[in-house]
C-alpha cells in the first residue's frame, strides 16, 4: 500500500496563498493588506514556510521581495494546488445545493456525434465539477442501462414504455454497398426479392426491432458496432442500411454507393431521450436542456 498520502502535510495551503499575495501585489506590505494582516504576520508566515521546507523561496534584492529559481517552481505548483483546493470547495457547495457529482449519460451509437459533441462542449461550462459518464452502445444494450438504472440519461431509437421521454429528431439511414457488389451489377431498380440472396449487414438485435420491409432478409450477419458495419460493407462483404451521416466521406469518393431500390432505400430513424421516473437533478436537467437545443440545429445532421 502506498502511504505517500497518508504522511502529514509539513506546510498549508494559507502559507502557500500568502506566497502568492507577496509575489503578485509586489511586497510583504502589499501582501498584508490585501489579505487584511499585518505585515509581520506575513513575514513570519513565509519565513516559517521556508524553514519547513528547508529551502530559500525568496530574496531580497533593493526593497523588493523576488523568488529564488526554486522559488518560482514552488510557486507554480501552488498555484495548481490553491486552485484545485478552491474548485473542491465549490464542488461541495454545489452538492450541497442538490447538484450531482455525475450524470452518467448512454448513446446509441447511431445519434449523430456532431449533436452530441455540440451539446456536451455547451455543457462543460455549466457542469460545476459535475463528472460525467458516457457510454455508446447499440439498441438493446442502451435501453439495458436505463431499465438496470445504470444511466441517468438515455438516446435510443426504441420506444420504451413508461419512462419520461422527449423526441430529438430523425436520422437518415441509407441502403448501400460498395460499388462492385452484386446488387450494384445488376444495373436496373432493385425490389425486395433481389436483396433476398444477398448478406445484409445488421447492428445488435437490428432484426429483432427493425424488421424489413416485404420478404424477410435471407442472409442477416450481426455485427457488434456501427463501426464494424461500415467496414464489412467497404469490403463487399454485404449491404446495410447506414446512418446517412456518418458513411457521408464514403458515399462522397464513392466507396459505398446507395442501392437503387424500388422503395425504402431511405429510411427515417426517430431518436428518443429517456431518463428515470424521478425528477433529474439540476445537473441532469442542464444537460437534457443541451441535447435538446442542438437536437434541433440545423447547423448539424
Amino acid at each position: 500500500m502506498n502511504n505517500t498520502y497518508l504522511k502529514p502535510l509539513r506546510v498549508t495551503l494559507d502559507q502557500w496563498r500568502t506566497l502568492q499575495a507577496v509575489i503578485e501585489h509586489g511586497g510583504f506590505a502589499q501582501a498584508a493588506r490585501a489579505l487584511q494582516r499585518s505585515q509581520s504576520s506575513i513575514s513570519y508566515t513565509l519565513a516559517r514556510l521556508q524553514e519547513q521546507l528547508g529551502i530559500a523561496l525568496l530574496k531580497i534584492e533593493g526593497r523588493k521581495a523576488v523568488l529564488t529559481d526554486n522559488g518560482m517552481v514552488m510557486l507554480k505548483r501552488s498555484r495548481q494546488l490553491l486552485q484545485q483546493a478552491n474548485q473542491l470547495e465549490a464542488l461541495a457547495a454545489h452538492l450541497q445545493q442538490g447538484w450531482e457529482a455525475e450524470v452518467r449519460l448512454a448513446v446509441d451509437a447511431a445519434y449523430p456525434t456532431a449533436r452530441l459533441a455540440q451539446s456536451l462542449s455547451a455543457f462543460h461550462p455549466k457542469s460545476r465539477g459535475c463528472r460525467l459518464a458516457l457510454h455508446e452502445g447499440v439498441l438493446s444494450s442502451i435501453q439495458e442501462r436505463l431499465l438496470n438504472e445504470q444511466s441517468d440519461v438515455i438516446i435510443s431509437p426504441l420506444v420504451i414504455p413508461n419512462y419520461p421521454v422527449l423526441e430529438l429528431g430523425r436520422v437518415a439511414l441509407i441502403a448501400v454497398a460498395h460499388p462492385s457488389h452484386p446488387l450494384h451489377r445488376l444495373a436496373r431498380k432493385l425490389n425486395m426479392q433481389d436483396l433476398q440472396d444477398s448478406v445484409q449487414i445488421m447492428v445488435g438485435d437490428a432484426q429483432q426491432h427493425y424488421p424489413s420491409d416485404g420478404p424477410a432478409i435471407g442472409q442477416p450477419w450481426t455485427v457488434a458496432s456501427l463501426s464494424s458495419a461500415v467496414s464489412f460493407a467497404l469490403r463487399g462483404l454485404g449491404f446495410a442500411w447506414l446512418p446517412q451521416h456518418l458513411i457521408e466521406p464514403e458515399l462522397d469518393a464513392g466507396r459505398l454507393r446507395s442501392l437503387p431500390l424500388m422503395q425504402g432505400s431511405l429510411r427515417h430513424q426517430t431518436f428518443y431521450l429517456y431518463t428515470h421516473n424521478s425528477p433529474p437533478g439540476p445537473a441532469t436537467e442542464t444537460l437534457i436542456q443541451l441535447i435538446k437545443e442542438y437536437a434541433t440545429d440545423p447547423l448539424f445532421p
